[in-house]
């Protein structure tokens, strides 16, 4: 058998003996520099999360390198975490859809809004943005399910399967899918026609026993303890 021989070139360049591979230990860097570099990375992360450097406040959006970054990671796990999820059969159901009104007023408008509603204190003040679900859905009903059970970690998003049946979630997925078809007329119409209002369907949910009301924004007060004092005295121990 004939001994591969060299390939010669006239510019000089490296080059590789027929019938072998190329030789990667020539041309890469060696292990004790890439655990260096390795090393250095680490550390420099390190001190920027310390120092606390980077700005989280809302009102600070991230740089395009970040925002894209969470994004896809985001997309990915919604993705990955909603794909065993079975649609029910009557989700198109106009019952389902009507009972979806009831929830959808209370607890979503506030940051995703609706046909006609104009943008809140709560939506202008997000970040990132509550997507408005009236303009377009951009997801599949079984990742919105698992968006409104499970929340999003690190936005506004709250995990509304700690206090609300899967039933109940579907009934809102619901809605907020029938939303981009609807004129603000009709909105108002359906959120007018719902067969019952939140605190009624949370009656039976475990846990919201006595939370009538606090969907609306009521707040209880304390009941006042002690007695009073007239006007300019000095309060003192009882």
């Amino acid at each position: 058998m004939t001994e591969p021989r060299d390939i010669e070139t006239p510019d000089g360049d490296d080059t590789t003996p027929k019938g072998q591979f190329l030789d990667l230990h020539r041309h890469l860097p060696s292990t004790a520099f890439v655990l260096l570099l390795l090393i250095v990375l680490a550390a420099f992360a390190g001190a920027f999360l310390y120092a606390g450097v980077y700005n989280i406040g809302a009102d600070e959006p991230h740089s395009k390198l970040v925002y894209s970054t969470l994004s896809k990671f985001r997309e990915r796990a919604i993705a990955h975490h909603a794909r065993n999820i079975v649609v029910p059969a009557d989700f198109n159901d106009p019952k389902r859809i009507a009972t979806g009104a009831g929830l959808y007023t209370e607890m979503c408008t506030g940051c995703h809004l609706g046909p006609g509603v104009e943008k809140t204190e709560m939506s202008q003040g997000l970040y990132p943005p509550a997507p408005e679900l009236a303009r377009a859905v951009g997801r599949s009903p079984a990742e919105m399910f698992w968006i409104v059970k499970h929340g999003v970690k690190l936005s506004a998003m709250p995990a509304w399967g700690k206090t609300h049946s899967d039933e109940l979630i579907w009934d809102m997925v619901a809605f907020a899918r029938a939303l981009p078809k609807m004129s603000p007329e009709q909105y108002q119409a359906a959120l007018a026609s719902a067969p019952a209002e939140h605190d009624e369907m949370m009656k039976e949910m475990p846990g919201m026993s006595g939370m009538s009301g606090m969907a609306k924004g009521e707040v209880t007060k304390p009941k006042p303890t002690g007695h009073g004092h007239a006007t300019g005295t000095k309060p003192h121990a009882d």
